[in-house]
């Protein structure tokens, strides 16, 4: 059996001495080996004791602490505070974590002995409700954590100030009271507010707050919440509402642009509800009302600078100065464009100049212009366009009353339909011209007082009435298309467009009661004028005087061509509709007058004045007039009966009864 030394030491006599340097003697041994005994067997050291030991020194991250063990403990250094030195000799409590870990060392924590040893306290303070300081330390994810009495303490978001903060990082490093509001030992787990110690401060200011304030009075208050309506300013126990209105007397897109959270501003209690603890603030009411003396810095015919604030349908206000806007009429911003909206002019935030033309300071009313601040191209129209003035232009528009051609940019002339043609019958303007065509006209008049110029496209030509006695003289032959019947006759076409009318004594028949039993829109007939009136431009012409003279064979056989045919059914005719454009050109031209142009005399007038046929003498073939009749001669056509003379009964109709017959 090994000697006792042996077995306890696990060394000889020789070894001890050469690995310590040093010779121990006996009793000095037994004393040693005594000690050692007593670490091993007390119950102090085991894992979850709290001991005293003392600093030995710092190994990288880890600090060496002797605790009267066989091994020394480890203490990560995370465990101690930035500015914290480590002074070798110095005495600290430690929890024994475990006497051997995976690295076969004694961890022990500084910071969980220390936890035990004020949990106590802490416990007591949330049974009391009492409240702690602390110190924030760092953010972490929902809140922060919380330095109190060398613990750490998790404090919500929520619970950081009375409403949610946007920025926590601002509380960093800065002492607060707190109170212990949820603890959890076994987990190390403790919950503290700051919200509630800031409740119950505000609630005994508030109850002094309340006694003291009273409207009009100027209070000072700090920025809680930014709406988009307003902001909520705490005035030291009670929070007050400022709205948008009551910021500011110009225009506030938004709260934000004024104000930040925080900001300690000045406001004037204009309303107070102590029923309902309501409380209604201003910040305007603190400035000076800008309309004040606004007629001095704006008068009248002055030129101004702003800025567009806002565009509606019917203008754009401008704001002069913060508190100050006026308005720019739609009719206001351009002298020769018509602007459909002000945003096709203006936008939103434009610097521009515009013209005071009227102030009134009692209704907080500015009217301003902006085509003022340009040359009025309508000043010296009459002097670019003199009347008679062949230009070109541009056809922009079509109505059903004419056509708009643009002259130059802006400027736009009307030519009415009763100018575009000397012949012929326009119904619609879309007849005879297309939009976007290039046109020569001619400037008939210009009212400069209404921006209204009147152009006229058949001015460019000649006349064809002006010609018309020598190219269809009383008495000369010529063919018509049928283009229109009426009861007393139809309306034929010559050349160039020229109509002219043929009664219906004159078509050819006797006994014709309505010419529409032989005649058809289409049929060309063998024609004479009989009349010429150049001056009212009107032309009547004759079917039976064209054939008097002629062989009755040939009558006949124009006879023989119409008749035998279906009675033309009355159709009701269908335009089909034109498409116009709805611009604001045709709004206009409808509301105003169009200036006047002559017009041509319409046919029917022409029919109305063409009440009875023409002398017997110049419709029938005379004896001077009719060949001789030689014996082999032909046939020529018989004279056709007089019309039978009026009767005293017809002769004695009344003015009412010509009227009306004259009306028909």
């Amino acid at each position: 059996m090994p000697d006792k030394d042996e077995l306890i030491v696990g060394l000889t006599l020789e070894e001890i001495e050469a690995i310590e340097g040093q010779d121990y003697s006996l009793a000095q041994r037994e004393e040693l080996e005594a000690q050692y005994l007593e670490n091993i067997g007390s119950n102090q050291i085991r894992p979850g004791a709290i001991v005293t030991g003392k600093l030995l020194r710092r190994v990288g991250n880890e600090v060496i602490v002797d605790i009267n063990y066989k091994s020394e403990g480890i203490i990560p250094m995370s465990e101690f505070g930035k500015d914290e030195e480590i002074i070798p000799g110095e005495p600290v409590d430690v929890l024994i974590e475990t006497l051997e870990d995976q690295d076969g060392r004694v961890s022990v924590s500084k910071e969980k002995a220390h936890f035990h040893k004020v949990w106590k306290d802490i416990k007591d303070a949330y049974d009391t409700g009492s409240e702690i300081t602390g110190t924030i330390v760092r953010r972490i994810k929902g809140g922060l954590k919380v330095k109190i009495m060398g613990v750490e303490a998790f404090l919500p978001g929520s619970q950081v100030a009375l409403r949610q903060v946007p920025n926590l990082e601002q509380f960093l490093g800065n002492d607060y009271n707190f109170r212990v509001i949820k603890l959890n030992k076994r987990r190390r787990n403790i919950v503290v507010s700051r919200r509630q110690v800031l409740e119950e401060a505000r609630a005994e200011q508030k109850e002094t707050l309340i006694k003291e304030l009273e409207e009009d009075q100027v209070r000072i208050g700090i920025v809680k919440n930014i709406t988009d309506f307003g902001a909520f300013v705490d005035l030291g126990g009670i929070d007050g509402l400022l709205h948008i209105t009551d910021m500011s007397w110009g225009r506030v897109r938004h709260p934000s642009y004024l104000f930040n959270i925080g900001d300690e501003i000045e406001v004037k209690i204009l309303k107070f509800d102590k029923e309902r603890e309501r409380i209604s603030l201003g910040y305007k009411q603190l400035q000076p009302f800008p309309w004040d003396g606004v007629k001095e810095r704006y008068p009248i015919d002055s030129l101004a600078k702003g800025k567009v604030a806002s565009i509606t349908d019917y203008g754009a206000f401008i704001e002069l100065e913060p508190g100050v806007e006026g308005l720019v009429h739609i009719s206001e911003m351009s002298w020769t464009k018509h602007i459909r909206h002000p945003s096709r002019v203006l936008n939103m935030g434009d610097d521009i100049e515009v013209m005071v033309l009227g102030v009134d300071e009692e209704e907080k009313k500015i009217s301003l212009g902006l085509k003022q601040t340009l040359d009025n191209p309508w000043d010296s129209i009459e002097e670019r366009y003199p009347v008679g003035t062949e230009i070109e232009g541009k056809i922009r528009n079509l109505t059903s009353f004419g056509a708009f051609v643009e002259i130059e940019e802006g400027i736009d002339g009307l030519v009415h339909i009763s100018d575009m043609s000397w012949t012929r019958r326009i119904n619609h303007p879309s007849d005879l011209l297309k939009k976007g065509d290039v046109l020569k006209v001619v400037v008939l008049n210009i009212d400069v007082e209404n921006n209204r110029i009147s152009l006229g496209l058949k001015q460019t030509q000649e006349n064809p009435w002006n010609s018309m006695e020598e190219r269809y003289p009383v008495g000369k032959d010529a063919k018509g298309c049928v283009v229109q019947l009426l009861d007393r006759g139809v309306v034929v076409r010559l050349d160039d467009y020229i109509e002219g009318f043929v009664p219906q004594s004159q078509l050819g028949w006797e006994d014709l009661e309505d010419p529409s039993e032989v005649i058809r829109p289409g049929d060309e007939l063998p024609l004479r004028v009989i009349e010429l009136e150049p001056s009212s431009r009107r032309i009547v012409l004759s079917v039976r005087s064209y054939f008097n003279g002629r062989p009755m064979e040939e009558l006949s056989a124009f006879r023989g061509s119409l008749e035998g045919r279906e009675k033309l059914e009355p159709e009701v005719e269908t335009v089909d509709p034109i498409e116009e454009d709805s611009s604001e050109d045709i709004e206009d031209a409808a509301d105003e007058t169009v200036l006047e142009t002559p017009e041509d005399e319409t046919l029917d007038e022409a029919v109305e004045d063409t009440d009875s046929t023409p002398e017997e003498e110049s419709a029938e073939p005379s004896e001077e007039t009719a060949p001789e009749k030689e014996e082999e001669s032909v046939e020529v056509v018989e004279e056709i009966p007089e019309e039978p003379e009026e009767t005293p009964e017809e002769s004695e109709k009344t003015p009412e009864a010509d009227e009306e017959d004259e009306k028909k």
